[in-house]
Protein backbone atom coordinates (compact mmCIF):
# COMPACT_ATOMS: atom_id res chain seq x y z
CA UNK A 1 0.00 0.00 0.00
CA UNK A 2 3.01 2.44 1.19
CA UNK A 3 4.18 1.56 -2.58
CA UNK A 4 1.32 2.62 -3.97
CA UNK A 5 0.80 5.76 -2.33
CA UNK A 6 4.60 6.84 -2.93
CA UNK A 7 4.07 5.81 -7.20
CA UNK A 8 0.78 8.15 -7.18
CA UNK A 9 2.22 10.66 -5.43
CA UNK A 10 5.24 10.64 -7.42
CA UNK A 11 2.64 10.87 -10.59
CA UNK A 12 0.86 13.84 -9.03
CA UNK A 13 3.99 15.85 -8.96
CA UNK A 14 5.37 15.03 -12.27
CA UNK A 15 1.75 15.90 -13.78
CA UNK A 16 2.19 20.02 -13.86
CA UNK A 17 5.96 19.46 -15.49
CA UNK A 18 4.67 17.41 -18.10
CA UNK A 19 1.91 19.66 -18.77
CA UNK A 20 4.30 22.90 -18.43
CA UNK A 21 5.85 21.01 -21.62
CA UNK A 22 3.20 21.15 -23.54
CA UNK A 23 2.12 24.43 -23.49
CA UNK A 24 3.05 25.76 -26.84
CA UNK A 25 5.94 28.75 -26.96
CA UNK A 26 4.49 32.11 -27.47
CA UNK A 27 6.70 35.23 -29.11
CA UNK A 28 4.44 37.38 -27.20
CA UNK A 29 4.22 41.08 -28.56
CA UNK A 30 6.23 43.51 -29.10
CA UNK A 31 8.61 40.59 -30.22
CA UNK A 32 11.62 43.20 -30.10
CA UNK A 33 12.11 45.46 -27.25
CA UNK A 34 12.53 49.34 -28.20
CA UNK A 35 10.92 51.43 -30.75
CA UNK A 36 11.25 50.24 -34.37
CA UNK A 37 8.82 50.81 -36.85
CA UNK A 38 8.21 49.68 -40.70
CA UNK A 39 9.66 46.14 -39.65
CA UNK A 40 10.66 44.50 -43.31
CA UNK A 41 10.39 39.96 -42.85
CA UNK A 42 11.82 37.70 -44.74
CA UNK A 43 13.05 33.94 -44.56
CA UNK A 44 17.07 33.84 -45.93
CA UNK A 45 19.98 32.57 -45.16
CA UNK A 46 17.98 29.63 -43.34
CA UNK A 47 16.42 32.16 -40.77
CA UNK A 48 13.58 34.12 -40.36
CA UNK A 49 14.72 37.80 -40.67
CA UNK A 50 12.96 41.46 -39.44
CA UNK A 51 15.04 45.11 -40.76
CA UNK A 52 13.08 47.64 -39.29
CA UNK A 53 12.95 51.32 -38.92
CA UNK A 54 15.20 53.13 -35.85
CA UNK A 55 11.79 54.75 -34.36
CA UNK A 56 13.14 58.16 -33.68
CA UNK A 57 12.83 61.74 -34.28
CA UNK A 58 14.17 62.22 -38.11
CA UNK A 59 18.17 63.40 -37.30
CA UNK A 60 18.47 60.37 -35.17
CA UNK A 61 17.28 58.21 -37.26
CA UNK A 62 20.95 57.15 -39.10
CA UNK A 63 21.16 53.79 -38.39
CA UNK A 64 19.31 50.26 -39.09
CA UNK A 65 19.54 47.18 -36.17
CA UNK A 66 18.32 43.61 -37.84
CA UNK A 67 16.93 41.02 -35.78
CA UNK A 68 17.40 37.24 -36.26
CA UNK A 69 15.22 34.20 -35.55
CA UNK A 70 15.17 30.45 -35.68
CA UNK A 71 11.66 29.95 -34.70
CA UNK A 72 10.06 33.23 -34.52
CA UNK A 73 10.17 33.68 -30.96
CA UNK A 74 13.61 33.93 -29.73
CA UNK A 75 15.44 36.75 -31.56
CA UNK A 76 19.27 37.80 -31.82
CA UNK A 77 20.08 41.86 -32.17
CA UNK A 78 22.19 42.63 -34.90
CA UNK A 79 23.52 46.16 -34.14
CA UNK A 80 24.19 49.05 -36.87
CA UNK A 81 24.09 46.70 -39.98
CA UNK A 82 23.50 49.52 -42.03
CA UNK A 83 24.79 53.13 -40.37
CA UNK A 84 25.28 56.89 -41.76
CA UNK A 85 29.26 56.27 -41.90
CA UNK A 86 28.93 54.04 -44.85
CA UNK A 87 26.11 55.87 -46.94
CA UNK A 88 28.18 59.09 -47.60
CA UNK A 89 25.28 61.13 -48.83
CA UNK A 90 22.53 60.41 -45.77
CA UNK A 91 22.29 63.39 -43.12
CA UNK A 92 18.69 61.63 -41.53
CA UNK A 93 15.78 59.74 -41.94
CA UNK A 94 16.75 56.22 -42.94
CA UNK A 95 13.93 54.57 -43.50
CA UNK A 96 12.14 51.30 -44.13
CA UNK A 97 14.86 48.73 -45.15
CA UNK A 98 13.86 46.23 -47.94
CA UNK A 99 15.49 43.48 -48.24
CA UNK A 100 16.50 40.55 -50.57
CA UNK A 101 19.12 37.76 -51.30
CA UNK A 102 20.35 37.37 -55.04
CA UNK A 103 23.86 36.88 -57.07
CA UNK A 104 25.06 35.39 -53.92
CA UNK A 105 24.37 38.60 -51.81
CA UNK A 106 22.09 40.67 -49.64
CA UNK A 107 20.41 43.98 -50.85
CA UNK A 108 19.56 46.13 -48.28
CA UNK A 109 17.10 49.16 -50.15
CA UNK A 110 16.57 52.37 -47.91
CA UNK A 111 14.70 55.53 -48.08
CA UNK A 112 17.19 58.32 -46.45
CA UNK A 113 16.97 62.39 -46.18
CA UNK A 114 12.82 62.85 -46.31
CA UNK A 115 13.92 64.54 -49.84
CA UNK A 116 12.09 66.74 -51.33
CA UNK A 117 12.29 68.34 -54.98
CA UNK A 118 16.01 69.57 -55.07
CA UNK A 119 17.50 68.04 -52.54
CA UNK A 120 19.69 64.87 -52.22
CA UNK A 121 17.76 61.94 -50.91
CA UNK A 122 15.31 59.33 -51.86
CA UNK A 123 15.87 55.55 -51.78
CA UNK A 124 19.51 53.91 -52.29
CA UNK A 125 20.53 50.36 -51.86
CA UNK A 126 23.78 48.87 -50.18
CA UNK A 127 25.27 45.56 -50.19
CA UNK A 128 26.90 42.73 -47.94
CA UNK A 129 27.67 39.45 -48.33
CA UNK A 130 26.46 38.34 -44.99
CA UNK A 131 22.65 38.96 -43.94
CA UNK A 132 23.73 40.50 -40.79
CA UNK A 133 25.94 43.00 -42.27
CA UNK A 134 27.88 45.01 -42.05
CA UNK A 135 25.89 46.54 -45.16
CA UNK A 136 27.77 49.47 -47.10
CA UNK A 137 26.34 52.11 -49.71
CA UNK A 138 26.46 50.41 -53.26
CA UNK A 139 26.29 53.55 -55.91
CA UNK A 140 27.78 56.67 -53.77
CA UNK A 141 24.61 57.77 -54.26
CA UNK A 142 20.62 57.22 -54.68
CA UNK A 143 19.39 55.07 -57.11
CA UNK A 144 16.19 57.33 -56.63
CA UNK A 145 16.49 60.55 -56.11
CA UNK A 146 13.91 62.72 -58.43
CA UNK A 147 10.12 63.05 -57.25
CA UNK A 148 8.49 61.18 -60.33
CA UNK A 149 4.21 61.37 -60.51
CA UNK A 150 3.86 62.87 -57.14
CA UNK A 151 5.43 60.20 -55.54
CA UNK A 152 8.03 61.22 -52.76
CA UNK A 153 11.15 57.98 -52.97
CA UNK A 154 10.38 56.19 -49.63
CA UNK A 155 8.98 52.94 -48.64
CA UNK A 156 10.59 51.05 -51.15
CA UNK A 157 9.83 47.17 -51.17
CA UNK A 158 11.59 44.76 -53.96
CA UNK A 159 9.42 41.77 -55.33
CA UNK A 160 10.98 38.75 -57.27
CA UNK A 161 8.62 37.32 -59.74
CA UNK A 162 8.81 33.60 -60.68
CA UNK A 163 10.41 34.85 -64.04
CA UNK A 164 13.06 35.91 -61.77
CA UNK A 165 12.41 39.92 -63.03
CA UNK A 166 12.91 41.74 -59.81
CA UNK A 167 10.57 44.98 -59.67
CA UNK A 168 10.52 47.54 -56.94
CA UNK A 169 7.14 49.34 -55.60
CA UNK A 170 7.86 52.63 -53.85
CA UNK A 171 6.29 56.17 -52.72
CA UNK A 172 4.96 58.18 -50.20
CA UNK A 173 2.51 61.34 -50.50
CA UNK A 174 0.02 59.30 -52.28
CA UNK A 175 1.64 58.08 -54.89
CA UNK A 176 2.83 54.95 -55.82
CA UNK A 177 5.35 54.02 -58.45
CA UNK A 178 7.00 50.73 -60.08
CA UNK A 179 9.48 50.16 -61.99
CA UNK A 180 12.21 47.31 -63.10
CA UNK A 181 15.49 46.80 -61.87
CA UNK A 182 18.35 45.39 -63.41
CA UNK A 183 20.09 41.95 -62.30
CA UNK A 184 22.63 43.14 -60.58
CA UNK A 185 19.81 45.33 -58.68
CA UNK A 186 21.94 48.26 -59.25
CA UNK A 187 20.15 50.20 -61.64
CA UNK A 188 16.64 50.76 -63.44
CA UNK A 189 15.56 49.63 -66.47
CA UNK A 190 13.30 51.27 -68.54
CA UNK A 191 10.16 50.07 -69.75
CA UNK A 192 8.99 49.43 -73.66
CA UNK A 193 7.63 52.71 -73.62
CA UNK A 194 11.07 54.15 -72.55
CA UNK A 195 9.48 55.15 -69.14
CA UNK A 196 11.72 53.92 -65.88
CA UNK A 197 8.41 54.53 -63.79
CA UNK A 198 5.19 53.86 -64.06
CA UNK A 199 2.36 55.19 -61.63
CA UNK A 200 -0.07 51.96 -59.78
CA UNK A 201 -1.52 53.67 -57.28
CA UNK A 202 -3.98 51.67 -56.35
CA UNK A 203 -6.68 53.90 -54.36
CA UNK A 204 -7.35 57.47 -53.65
CA UNK A 205 -6.71 56.33 -50.23
CA UNK A 206 -3.23 54.86 -50.41
CA UNK A 207 -0.84 56.86 -48.69
CA UNK A 208 2.47 54.70 -48.29
CA UNK A 209 4.02 51.12 -47.35
CA UNK A 210 3.62 48.97 -50.76
CA UNK A 211 4.15 45.47 -50.28
CA UNK A 212 3.52 42.69 -52.90
CA UNK A 213 2.96 39.21 -52.00
CA UNK A 214 2.22 36.44 -54.58
CA UNK A 215 0.09 33.46 -53.56
CA UNK A 216 -1.44 30.56 -55.67
CA UNK A 217 -0.67 32.45 -59.20
CA UNK A 218 -2.36 35.81 -57.79
CA UNK A 219 -0.52 38.48 -56.63
CA UNK A 220 -1.62 40.68 -53.16
CA UNK A 221 -0.80 44.06 -53.52
CA UNK A 222 -0.86 45.52 -49.84
CA UNK A 223 -0.35 49.34 -48.31
CA UNK A 224 -1.22 51.41 -45.87
CA UNK A 225 -3.36 54.26 -45.39
CA UNK A 226 -3.76 57.32 -43.01
CA UNK A 227 -1.46 59.37 -41.24
CA UNK A 228 1.99 57.16 -39.39
CA UNK A 229 1.05 59.49 -36.58
CA UNK A 230 -2.10 59.22 -36.12
CA UNK A 231 -4.34 56.15 -34.45
CA UNK A 232 -6.39 54.98 -37.83
CA UNK A 233 -2.84 54.22 -39.60
CA UNK A 234 -3.79 50.67 -41.27
CA UNK A 235 -3.27 48.34 -43.68
CA UNK A 236 -5.49 47.50 -47.10
CA UNK A 237 -5.15 45.46 -50.20
CA UNK A 238 -5.90 44.14 -53.72
CA UNK A 239 -5.76 41.56 -55.96
CA UNK A 240 -4.52 41.63 -59.19
CA UNK A 241 -3.29 38.62 -62.07
CA UNK A 242 -0.68 40.90 -62.88
CA UNK A 243 2.38 42.86 -60.71
CA UNK A 244 1.25 45.38 -62.98
CA UNK A 245 -2.64 45.63 -61.42
CA UNK A 246 -5.06 47.10 -61.98
CA UNK A 247 -5.17 47.08 -58.49
CA UNK A 248 -8.57 47.30 -56.94
CA UNK A 249 -9.04 48.05 -53.33
CA UNK A 250 -10.76 44.99 -51.49
CA UNK A 251 -11.02 45.99 -48.00
CA UNK A 252 -8.63 46.62 -44.77
CA UNK A 253 -6.83 43.53 -42.91
CA UNK A 254 -5.44 45.87 -40.01
CA UNK A 255 -6.24 48.36 -38.33
CA UNK A 256 -6.64 49.86 -34.76
CA UNK A 257 -8.08 47.81 -31.96
CA UNK A 258 -9.30 49.83 -29.19
CA UNK A 259 -8.23 46.87 -26.78
CA UNK A 260 -5.14 46.39 -28.14
CA UNK A 261 -3.54 48.79 -30.15
CA UNK A 262 -3.84 52.05 -32.64
CA UNK A 263 -1.70 53.20 -35.41
CA UNK A 264 -1.31 49.63 -37.01
CA UNK A 265 0.21 49.82 -40.24
CA UNK A 266 3.55 49.22 -42.56
CA UNK A 267 3.78 45.96 -42.72
CA UNK A 268 5.49 43.04 -44.29
CA UNK A 269 4.27 39.32 -44.62
CA UNK A 270 6.49 36.40 -43.90
CA UNK A 271 6.02 32.53 -45.72
CA UNK A 272 7.66 29.56 -43.85
CA UNK A 273 9.49 28.07 -46.91
CA UNK A 274 7.77 24.86 -48.44
CA UNK A 275 4.56 26.37 -46.80
CA UNK A 276 1.24 27.71 -47.85
CA UNK A 277 1.61 30.07 -44.01
CA UNK A 278 2.06 33.42 -43.47
CA UNK A 279 2.96 35.55 -40.46
CA UNK A 280 2.17 39.56 -40.61
CA UNK A 281 5.06 41.62 -39.48
CA UNK A 282 3.53 45.24 -38.61
CA UNK A 283 4.00 48.14 -36.26
CA UNK A 284 1.47 49.43 -34.11
CA UNK A 285 1.55 52.17 -31.43
CA UNK A 286 0.23 50.88 -27.61
CA UNK A 287 -2.55 52.96 -26.39
CA UNK A 288 -0.22 54.18 -23.29
CA UNK A 289 1.31 55.93 -25.54
CA UNK A 290 1.05 59.34 -27.80
CA UNK A 291 4.34 60.11 -29.26
CA UNK A 292 4.16 59.59 -32.95
CA UNK A 293 7.28 57.82 -33.19
CA UNK A 294 6.37 55.52 -29.90
CA UNK A 295 6.03 52.45 -32.36
CA UNK A 296 6.77 48.61 -31.54
CA UNK A 297 7.60 45.93 -34.30
CA UNK A 298 4.77 42.90 -33.34
CA UNK A 299 3.71 39.75 -35.25
CA UNK A 300 0.26 38.05 -36.12
CA UNK A 301 -1.17 35.11 -38.52
CA UNK A 302 -1.89 36.06 -41.86
CA UNK A 303 -4.59 34.08 -43.47
CA UNK A 304 -6.67 33.42 -46.60
CA UNK A 305 -10.14 32.51 -46.88
CA UNK A 306 -11.13 29.43 -49.00
CA UNK A 307 -11.79 32.61 -52.25
CA UNK A 308 -8.30 33.62 -51.68
CA UNK A 309 -9.22 37.07 -50.16
CA UNK A 310 -7.21 37.78 -46.98
CA UNK A 311 -9.40 37.68 -43.25
CA UNK A 312 -9.11 40.25 -41.22
CA UNK A 313 -5.87 40.25 -38.98
CA UNK A 314 -6.49 39.83 -35.02
CA UNK A 315 -3.85 41.60 -33.25
CA UNK A 316 -2.93 40.10 -30.27
CA UNK A 317 -0.47 40.56 -27.32
CA UNK A 318 0.74 36.24 -27.38
CA UNK A 319 1.96 36.76 -31.00
CA UNK A 320 2.25 33.82 -32.35
CA UNK A 321 3.61 29.90 -32.01
CA UNK A 322 7.33 28.85 -32.28
CA UNK A 323 7.70 27.79 -35.70
CA UNK A 324 11.16 26.26 -36.42
CA UNK A 325 12.49 25.13 -39.47
CA UNK A 326 12.78 21.44 -40.21
CA UNK A 327 15.09 20.79 -42.80
CA UNK A 328 17.76 23.07 -44.09
CA UNK A 329 16.54 25.32 -47.35
CA UNK A 330 19.83 26.31 -49.78
CA UNK A 331 19.53 30.16 -50.98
Amino acid sequence: MRKLFVSLLALSLAAPVTMAKKQKEMSGNPIIKGWYADPEGIFMGGKYWIFPTFSAPYKQQLFFDAFSSTDLVHWEKHERVLEQKNIPWLRMALWAPSIIEANDKFYLFFGGNDVHEGEIGGIGVAVSDKPEGPYKDALGKPLINEIVNGAQPIDQFVFRDDDGQFYMFYGGWGHCNMCKLSPDLLSIVPWEDGKKFHEVTPSPSYVEGPFMLKRNGKYYFMWSEGGWTGPNYCVAYAIADTPFGPFKRIGKILERDPEVAVGAGHHSVIKVPGKDEYYIIYHRRPLTETDGNSRETCIDKLEFNPDGTIKPVKMTFTGVEARKIKRKYRR
